[in-house]
Order: C-alpha cells, then structure tokens, then sequence
C-alpha cells in the first residue's frame, strides 16, 4: 500500500482520501483544488488563498522560479514558502508546459528536481514530455519511451522528503495511457498526474478525456493519488472526480477574470452579458452585475478572480458531501446536462461502468433515477452480474404489480426498472430501494428486460412468467422464448 495516500470513502470512481505530504507537515484532503501561481501575474495573493478560500496547496512552476531574474535566488535563499507566504503545501511543476509550448527548456530532470528540492517544494515534478492528442502511435512511442526513462531517472536522484510525480502520457493511444500508468505504479514515486490533456479540455472533448483517464486508472493501483492535470473549470470537476481523480489545478480562475469572464458550474460566462449574477459569493452578493462591471480593470480582475475560486471550492466542497451521502452519480448527471460536450463525457464514463463497478459501494444512499443514462449505472450492472446467486424455485411470476394470477407458480418476485427481478425480502435492501418515475423510459424497461433474461438464462430448469406493464415490442423480443409474458395494463 503506498503509504503516502489513505482511501477514506469512495463513489462510483470517485474518493474522498487524505494525501500527507512530509515535508509540509500536512495532510491535504483530497478530492482537492490547487490553485496556479505565477509570481510574476499574481492575481489573488497565496495568503489570501489559505484564509480566505481554505486552499490547502498550490502548486507553481519551478522552472519560471530558475530562470527568473526577481525570484530564483530568493527561492534559493529563503524557500517557496516564506517568498510566496503560503502555509500550506507546494507543488511545482518541472517546465514541461514550457516544453510542450515552445518545444524546448534549458533544464535536466536531475537540475530540475535538485532545485525544487533546494528552493522546499513539497511535491516535485521531472521533465516529462507531454505528448499532444491525435499524433501518431510513433511519436507516442517514442516521446513515452523518454518520459519513462526520466521517471526511473527521477528515482535515483535524492529527494530527501519531497514526494515526486510520475506524469503519465500516451497521447490518445489508450493501451499507451494503460501501459504508461502501470509503468509509472511500478516506480517508487508518489503521485501520478495525466497529462497534455489540456488540448483535450480547450476543446471540449471531454468523452476523450474520460477514456484517457479510464486507461490511465485501469494501469494504476487503487492507492495512487491521480491529479488531472489543467482541469481548472469547475462544470467538469465532478465529472473527472467520478473517475477517479484527486487533484486538479486551475489556472482559469486568473486566466478567465483577465478577460472579464465568470465561472459557473454550468459553463462561463462574459461579464457584459449579465444582468444578475447567479452565485452568492461574497463578490457577488456585495457588487452585483452592475457594480463589478464599474470597478477599474485591476480590482474588477481580482473581484472576478476570487469570484471564479469560490465557485470552484465550493463545487469541490459539494463533491465531496455528494461522494459521503453517495450520490456523486447524479451531481456528475446534473452537469451533464450544461454542455452537450459534458453530456458526452458522462456517457462515457457509464461505457466504463463496469470499471467503475470494482469500486462503487455495495450499499449507500438512495438511488435516484434521473434519466435514460441511469439505466446504464454500475449499480444496474452489478444487480445484473448477481441475479445468478439467487435461489430461484422451480416456476417463479416475475411482476411489475400484483403477485401471480395462478397457483402454477411458487413465488412472486418484483420487477423494477431498470433493475429487473429480485424477491421481495429484498426490497428493503440497496439499490432496490431506488427513487424510480413512474412514467418508465425505454432505456429503464430494456435494462429491466436484460435483467430477466439473466435470471432466466441462469436458471434453465425454472419456469417463468412475467407481468408487465406495457413493455415495448423490442423489450420483449429480447427475452427468451421460454418466459411467458402477460400485459398488466390490458389483462386482468
């Protein structure tokens, strides 16, 4: 078990953990937000972040702090913390962004990780190569083939405290991301982000993001913390979190306020377009639309700023009670109705129901039903994968409503889509106790079909018959020709 990251509660993919970083002292509570800082365009000052939002890291770019005329040796003589004046932890990245912007540094994973240590990051990064989306499987390869030999490089190279990263890459090239995490498991470093999905992000290719993060966590052990790297919009947090990722970091808050626009967890929006503001942060409550849109350019960024970070805490902080109460699947289905885009990557994300399964647990809070894609969640596959364990008599009614017409069947079991049959003893049990419409979809009753015909095929000397309430012609034909079906809806 890595030693550095305690699982706590989990949700479909998603966890609550406690990551302890030793050389800050600290544990930070994941899933967790840690803001940019460039100490050349600071926005809203490290301190501030601590008191006034509860950031419990940031991370910073190490290789700006080495070539800077104003900060390296200040770093070098006084450390991260007192010259960004944060109490907190520190992560830093090596100047891969810089490689993937501008196709080269001046810097070894060796220099790079020597000097984080010496200016006190908690975290460090080495030099990966961030590989681009769509490129070929060559390049891919090939530019792994270096990341992976920098990560054992980075092994050897003393660290003392400072927990170091092992970026994953493999551009979108899924047995590459998979092949490429496991590499990265089987290294003694400690923290895994994935990365160069940037590109992926800007343009909102999220259904393409889900898949590289499914490949990068089928690769991965269940204890390696996962930061998803440049996942700064809060609209696709919960999203990313249902997969499995602990730590992101966000550039936008800065970025978007520069240019006048405003978070939501629906998507953003211009300042210029608002008449109200949607939000009851302190920003918002205290200036409104009109009142922001009339501070001078420099107050109006940092009030929009700090608008854009309490949006973007309190949607972790929302994550993290849906995970408690077991309920992350239907905040990831709420924001998936903001953007097609996101509709995409939550569709997805339910393709890998089945991974997401392995972890999900077996009882939690109520489920609701909120849509067709509910009918796709893992808990409706693992009812499915457990119809077979039940003892079943020789001739069982299965029934949307009242219990067998006839005395040719010894029991009556309840059908409810999308989950199909169970007994009634277990009405009372997760997930039969679902929150259901009464007014059934499709997707529900097709789900409910395959249900049946698992239990049936499971159990091919049992008779059955199944009362249902006016289930289309392709939910029936579906079901082996064995089953005979009666339409409650019609039949008395």
């Amino acid at each position: 078990m890595r030693e550095c990251f305690e699982l706590r509660d989990v949700d479909a993919g998603g966890r609550i953990g406690s990551l302890s970083i030793p050389r800050a002292g600290r544990s930070v509570e994941t899933p967790a937000l840690l803001p940019v800082i460039n100490p050349h365009l600071e926005t809203i000052s490290p301190r501030r972040l601590h008191e006034e939002f509860g950031a419990e890291a940031i991370i910073t770019n190490a290789y700006i702090f080495h070539g800077s005329e104003d900060f390296r040796e200040r770093a070098l003589a006084e450390g991260l913390h007192d010259v960004l004046d944060f109490p907190g932890a520190i992560v830093t990245d090596s100047g891969s962004f810089q490689l993937a912007e501008y196709g080269e540094i001046d810097v070894t994973t060796e220099e790079i990780l020597a000097f984080q240590r010496e200016i006190g990051s908690d975290v460090g990064t080495p030099v990966d190569i961030p590989t681009p989306p769509d490129v070929s499987r060559e390049r891919a390869e090939s530019e792994l083939a270096t990341t992976q030999e920098r990560l054992e490089l980075a092994e050897s190279v003393d660290t003392g405290e400072m927990l170091v990263t092992a970026p994953i890459q493999g551009s979108t090239h899924w047995d590459l991301r998979e092949a490429a995490a496991a590499h990265a498991d089987g290294t003694d470093l400690d923290v895994f982000p994935i990365g160069a999905v940037v590109p992926l992000l800007n343009e909102y290719r999220y259904a393409d993001v889900v898949d590289v993060v499914a490949a990068a966590k089928r690769g991965l052990g269940a204890d390696a913390p996962v930061h998803l790297f440049g996942a700064g919009h809060p609209m696709m947090f919960a999203l990313a979190v249902a997969m499995g990722c602990d730590l992101f970091d966000s550039a936008a808050y800065a970025i978007y306020a520069r240019d006048d626009r405003y978070l939501t967890v629906r998507g953003t929006r211009h300042l210029e377009d608002l008449d109200h503001l949607p939000c009851p942060c302190p920003v918002c409550t205290e200036h409104g639309a009109a009142g922001l849109r009339s501070l001078p350019d420099g107050p109006r960024e940092t009030a929009l700023a700090a608008h854009n970070l309490h949006v973007s805490f309190a949607e972790i902080r929302r994550i993290k009670a849906a995970i408690r109460a077991g309920n992350l699947l239907e905040l990831v289905e709420e924001r998936a109705r903001c953007h097609p885009a996101m509709l995409d990557g939550y569709r997805t994300l339910l393709d890998h129901a089945d991974q997401l399964e392995r972890t999900d647990p077996a009882s939690k809070g109520t489920f609701f039903y909120a849509s067709h894609e509910s009918a796709r969640r893992p808990e409706v596959r693992r009812h499915h994968a457990r119809l077979a364990r039940l003892d079943v008599p020789d001739a069982v009614f299965l029934t949307e409503g009242p219990d067998a017409p006839t005395d040719e069947y010894a029991e009556s079991w309840r059908v409810v889509p999308p989950f199909g049959p169970f007994p009634r003893a277990l009405s009372k049990t997760y997930p039969l106790t679902a929150e259901v419409p009464e007014r059934t979809d499709r997707a529900s009753i097709r789900a409910a079909a395959r249900g049946v015909s698992a239990l049936v095929e499971a159990n091919p000397e049992a008779d059955f018959g199944l009362g249902h309430r006016g289930w289309p012609p392709d939910a029936l034909a579906a079901l082996p020709a064995r089953v005979e079906s009666v339409d409650l809806t019609t039949d008395g």
